[in-house]
Formats: C-alpha cells, structure tokens, sequence
C-alpha cells in the first residue's frame, strides 16, 4: 500500500479545524476540544459575537438617519434653524450624563466580573438614573419646540431632527426597560452563566447608544449651531 493510500489528518482538515481528525478516529491534538481552535467557542463568545451583529445593523439603521438629516439641515423652509433652537446648555448635560452613564455601565461589568451583587446594582442603577435624566432633558427639548410652533411639520429639517433624535431616545428608552429587568435578574437570580450573557449584550448595547449620540452631538447640534 503507498502511503498515499492512508489518510493524514491534515488532509482530512485542511482548515485545523480538528473535526474530521476526531471523527475518522486519529484524535491526538487535532481532536476537537469544545473550545478555541478546537471546536465551537464558548457560548458568551457566540452571543457576544451576534449581538455585534445586531448593532451592526442597527447602526446601518442611524446611518440613513444621519444622511437624512446632513442632506436636510439646510432645509428649513423660512423657518427657524438649529442655531435659534438649540440650547448649548441643556445639549451639555445630556451629554454629560449620558457619557457618564457609560462610565458606570463599565463599572457594574467590573464589579459583575468580581461577583459583587451590591456594587453591581449600585452602578446599574446610577447608570438607569443618568439615563433618565438624559431622556427627562429631551422630552423637556422636543416639548419646547413643539410648543414654540417648531415641530416635525414645520420643516424638513425639524422632521429629519425628529427622526433621528427621537430614535436614539427610543433606543435609551429601550435600554432603561433592560436595565430594570436586568437589576431584578441579578437581585432574584445572581450571576448564572446566562444573567451574565444578558449583562454582556446590555453593556454592549448602552455603550453603542454612547457612540451614536456622540455622532448625533456632532452632525446635529455643533455643525447645526453654525
């Protein structure tokens, strides 16, 4: 028999993925571990993995919305421009508490990684607080405007700043109704494998929101102001 004629492993898996050495009974290192180069990763890693999907797309999303709006700021109909509607002030403190919700959110996965059930709800709850006082500052905003005879039909500037803003409201609203059952997981459930996956994709979820905004900061209300 030429030695061609016995299978090698590496020809039986030429990408190392160690499944087809094990199964045809070779084993040795290229059998399939459950993990790493071996075999299927680790299930948070899975689920880590296609969440990124799903904010990819969601970003896919705002990005319409950012375009929208680049393409409609000029768009104002007569009527009043971001630089007469907007409050630099108040557009300060969203920001701030929203970049400082951010801050905690990593600080909960901190104290999550380190088992602790107090400090984990602690900084949860002041990453719900920041968020609702973001969100609370917004409503006051598009109250103020609607009020003002400033509203989505007035222009399609005003309706691209709807839009956009809006949804990424819709988004924090979102993620505050997450973040309260979240904190009743952890208090009633602890830290089980699952929990903190769902720990995991909610961080990842805040943390995208904070990026978004930093980018709705810039296009809507600084390029806007001038």
């Amino acid at each position: 028999m030429s030695a061609r004629a016995i299978p090698l492993a590496r020809d039986l898996d030429p990408y190392k993925l160690g499944r087809d050495a094990g199964r045809s009974g070779l084993g040795g290192a290229g059998s399939p571990t459950g993990h790493g180069a071996g075999g299927p990763a680790s299930r948070r890693v899975i689920v880590g993995y296609g969440f990124w999907i799903f904010l990819l797309s969601d970003i896919v999303l705002f990005s319409a919305f950012f375009a929208a709006h680049a393409v409609l700021q000029q768009a104002t109909a007569g009527g009043p421009s971001g630089a007469e509607l907007f409050s630099p002030v108040r557009v300060a403190i969203e920001t701030a508490c929203l970049l400082a919700s951010s801050f905690t959110c990593g600080l909960s996965a901190v104290a999550t990684k380190l088992r602790s059930q107090p400090w984990t709800q602690f900084f949860l709850l002041v990453t719900g607080v920041l968020g609702a006082v973001f969100l609370a500052l917004e409503a006051y905003e598009f109250t103020g405007l609607v009020s003002a005879g400033a509203g989505p039909n007035r222009s399609a500037f005003l309706s691209s700043f709807f839009a956009l803003v809006g949804c990424h409201g819709l988004h924090v609203t979102a993620g505050l109704l997450w973040l309260g059952t979240m904190m009743a997981q952890v208090f009633f459930k602890g830290f089980r494998p699952n929990i903190l996956r769902r720990l995991l994709c909610f961080s990842l979820f805040w943390h995208a929101l904070d990026i978004i905004w930093v980018g709705v900061l810039t296009l809507v209300y600084l390029m806007g102001a001038h």
